[in-house]
C-alpha cells in the first residue's frame, strides 16, 4: 500500500507548492485533477506535461493517477442518446489516458457523475452498454503501457444516477475482461452505499486497482466518524498493493493541517489492523 493525495486539495496552491507540500507531509504520490491545470486536458502544453513529471522526480513523488476526468469540462457524455457526442466523449477519454501516459500516471478514475448520468429515454441496459464500451476503448489506448482505467461507483449524493455500487463496477469490469480495467472504492460513496464496505473491497479482489480514502463528512480520514481499521483489514485480505489516496470535498481546513492528520490516521490504522492480525 501506497500514500497519496489529490491535487486539487490543496486547494490555492501552485503546482510546485502541491508536490513540495506532499512530500513534506510523507505522501509517496500524487493523484491529478486536470481541471486544476485547464479546464480541457487538450489544452495541457507538451510543457506543462514534462514540468509534472519533473516537479515529481524533484520531490521524490509517483503520479498516482488522474481523476474528475471530466469535471469542468463542457459537451461530453459517456451515455448520452447521441452517437456524436459518445464519439467524441471516447475522443477525449484516449486524450485523458495520453495525458496521463505523458505524466507517468498509472491509473485513471472515472468518476464525472455529471457526465455519465441516465438521460431522459436512455435505458440502463443502454447506458451500460455505452458506458463499457467507453471503457474498453480507453483501455485500448493504455494497454500497451498497463495504464489502468477504473470504473467508480458513486453515490446518489454525488448527483450520479448510474453504477452505485461496487457490485454494479466488478460486473462490468468483468464483463469487459480487460487486464487494464477495473474498479476503485470510494470510502465517502461507499459508507452511503454499501451495506458492508469491507466486504465490497473483498469481493473486487485483484479488480481493485485504487483506493480513495475519506470520511462521510467530506473531510479527509480521522476527521470524521469512519473507523478505518476494518477498511485497512479488507485491504490487506486482498493484498492490495496501490495507492491509498486522499480525496476530499470540504475544503474550509488548512490543506497542510488537514491532510497531515489524515494521513497520520491512516498509518495508525494500518498499524493497528497490522498488529492485530500478528496476535
Amino acid at each position: 500500500m501506497k500514500w497519496c493525495v489529490c491535487n486539487e486539495a490543496f486547494a490555492g496552491y501552485s503546482l510546485e507548492e502541491q508536490f513540495k507540500a506532499a512530500a513534506e507531509l510523507g505522501f509517496e504520490a500524487i493523484e491529478i485533477a486536470p481541471f486544476t491545470i485547464a479546464q480541457y486536458v487538450t489544452d495541457i502544453d507538451h510543457a506543462t506535461r514534462q514540468r509534472i513529471r519533473v516537479l515529481a522526480e524533484d520531490h521524490g513523488l509517483e503520479i498516482a493517477g488522474i481523476h474528475w476526468v471530466l469535471a469542468k469540462t463542457e459537451g461530453f457524455h459517456i451515455t448520452h442518446p447521441d452517437p456524436q457526442i459518445r464519439r467524441r466523449t471516447v475522443d477525449y477519454l484516449r486524450a485523458l489516458v495520453q495525458f496521463g501516459l505523458d505524466i507517468g500516471a498509472k491509473v485513471m478514475v472515472v468518476g464525472s457523475p455529471q457526465q455519465r448520468g441516465l438521460v431522459e429515454e436512455v435505458t440502463y441496459a443502454e447506458a451500460w452498454h455505452w458506458f463499457a464500451e467507453a471503457m474498453a476503448a480507453a483501455a485500448t489506448e493504455g494497454a500497451d503501457a498497463d495504464f489502468k482505467i477504473c470504473i467508480e461507483p458513486l453515490a446518489p449524493a454525488t448527483g450520479n444516477t448510474f453504477l452505485f455500487k461496487a457490485a454494479e463496477a466488478i460486473k462490468m469490469a468483468r464483463e469487459i475482461n480487460m487486464h487494464n480495467v477495473g474498479v476503485i472504492i470510494d470510502t465517502n460513496s461507499g459508507s452511503k452505499t454499501e451495506e458492508d464496505l469491507p466486504g465490497a473491497i473483498r469481493a473486487a479482489g485483484e479488480l481493485l486497482f485504487h483506493y480513495h480514502c475519506n470520511d462521510i463528512n467530506g473531510r479527509a480520514p480521522g476527521w470524521g466518524r469512519i473507523e478505518f481499521k476494518p477498511i485497512f483489514h479488507a485491504l490487506l485480505d486482498i493484498r492490495f498493493a496501490g495507492y491509498c489516496s486522499i480525496e476530499i470535498f470540504d475544503f474550509s481546513l488548512e490543506p497542510r493541517e488537514h491532510l497531515g492528520r489524515g494521513l497520520q490516521y491512516l498509518k495508525e490504522q494500518l498499524e493497528a489492523a497490522q498488529q492485530e492480525r500478528q496476535v
